[in-house]
Parts: C-alpha cells; sequence; structure tokens
C-alpha cells in the first residue's frame, strides 16, 4: 500500500524521507513527480512513501487516484516555526512566492507582513489536509516535536521492515535547514525586472506578458527605488 505524506512543507518532510531510505520493504522519495502532468503526476509504484507538499493543492486528484487505497500522514510542526522558516526563503522562490505573487493570492498588499502571508499559507495547507483526511480510516499525524516516537509508530502502522538505529540517527542532522534570510539583492531584483520588461517584447505571448508585468510589480515594491517613489 502507498504512504503519502501530506504537508506545508518546513516541517521535517525532508528529514523524514531521509529516515524512510533506511526501510527495505517500501521505496520511498521527496517531492518525486513535480512536473509530472496527467495521470503521471500521481504514478507512483506500489508500496512507496512519497512526501510532497504540493500534493495539498491537488487532493482532488489524490482522492480519485488512491480514495482511501492508502495510508495518509499529516507531517506538522509547531505553526510559528514552520512560517518563520518560510519567511527566511521569502525571497527566494518556491511555494511562497507562487502563493503570494498571484498564484494563489491576488492582490495581495505590496508591503504585506510576511510572517502574516506564511501564516495564512500554513493555515490554508493544514486545513485542507483536514478537511480532505476526515473521511479517511488509515491516517495518523506526525509532529516533528516527537519525531523519533512518531517515527517508531510510522513503521509500526504501516509494518515496516527497518534498520530502525539508522533510521532515528537521521533526526538528529540537519536536512534542508533554512538560513537566516538575507538582506534583498538590489542588483539581483533590478535583473529581474529587466528581464521582465524585456518579455513585453513580445506581444504574441500574452501569458509571458502578465506574468512579467506581475514580477515587475513584486520586484519593484521591493526596491529601494519604490521608497524613494513613495510606494
Amino acid at each position: 500500500m502507498n504512504v503519502f505524506v501530506l504537508c506545508t512543507g518546513r516541517c521535517g518532510s525532508t528529514t523524514l524521507i531521509e529516515a524512510c531510505h533506511h526501510i527495505t520493504n517500501y521505496t520511498s522519495s521527496h517531492e518525486s513527480r513535480t512536473g509530472m502532468l496527467g495521470k503521471e503526476r500521481l504514478n507512483f509504484p506500489p508500496n512507496h512513501i512519497e512526501a510532497d507538499n504540493r500534493l495539498t493543492w491537488i487532493l482532488g486528484r489524490l482522492e480519485k487516484a488512491y480514495g482511501d487505497n492508502a495510508i495518509y500522514v499529516h507531517m506538522r510542526r509547531d505553526v510559528q516555526a514552520t512560517a518563520e522558516s518560510f519567511v527566511k526563503r521569502y525571497d527566494n522562490g518556491g511555494i511562497m512566492q507562487a502563493y503570494r505573487t498571484g498564484g494563489i493570492l491576488m492582490n495581495l498588499p505590496l508591503h504585506a507582513d510576511p510572517m502574516q502571508v506564511a501564516l495564512d499559507y500554513c493555515d490554508t495547507v493544514n486545513s485542507n489536509v483536514e478537511a480532505f483526511l476526515s473521511n479517511k480510516t488509515k491516517k495518523m499525524e506526525f509532529r516533528l516535536e516527537h519525531a523519533k516516537e512518531d517515527f517508531v509508530e510510522l513503521c509500526n502502522f504501516i509494518d515496516a521492515e527497518v534498520d530502525m538505529t539508522a533510521a532515528l540517527a537521521e533526526f538528529d542532522k540537519a536536512h534542508n535547514a533554512s538560513a537566516k534570510r538575507r538582506p534583498v539583492s538590489y542588483r539581483r531584483k533590478l535583473k529581474a525586472m529587466v528581464s521582465s520588461l524585456n518579455a513585453l517584447r513580445n506581444p504574441g505571448r500574452l501569458l509571458g506578458v502578465a506574468f512579467a508585468a506581475q514580477m515587475f510589480v513584486a520586484n519593484w515594491s521591493n526596491s529601494p527605488y519604490a521608497e524613494m517613489a513613495g510606494v
């Protein structure tokens, strides 16, 4: 049976999969099919453990493909700590940029507090997962704060054959940790604005124009020139 780890991200899912690599009767991977379309997006091999925070945005498709014929793990971390980790990556692309720059939120104020945006994202994702799991019979919650205990419970739950000593040691290592948020590189921001303007030269790519305009506004609002202009 397949196991899906549903989460916000920034909650230890990479480390969990590193621990799962020590399980011999399941394969495991982290965000392994994020670039796939159609049926291939959810075409995982049998007896596979997959952690992917983007699954929380295609739960309807996950329901159709697996429904109650899978095991679901809702991986969680203290929401304040999770949001703080996202804030450290606020300007570095990834799911937060997709969430806040027109992918999900529209017309977000230019100077919205990054912490509030991150908390909003976490609440949205966790609410999606809770609703999805409300009618599932094979599910468990996994808390990063007591990861070792929950990993033992998970292995018992899925009848995993595991080198437990090696697996638990993974939780003592730093995997995919967020560095302290660095000051915005305005040279990089200006380069992005120039790239956005260059994209506008091709009138045939209407979607590209829309995205370029969106990125121009996002980059301009974070620049010192916006402050001088009173934006």
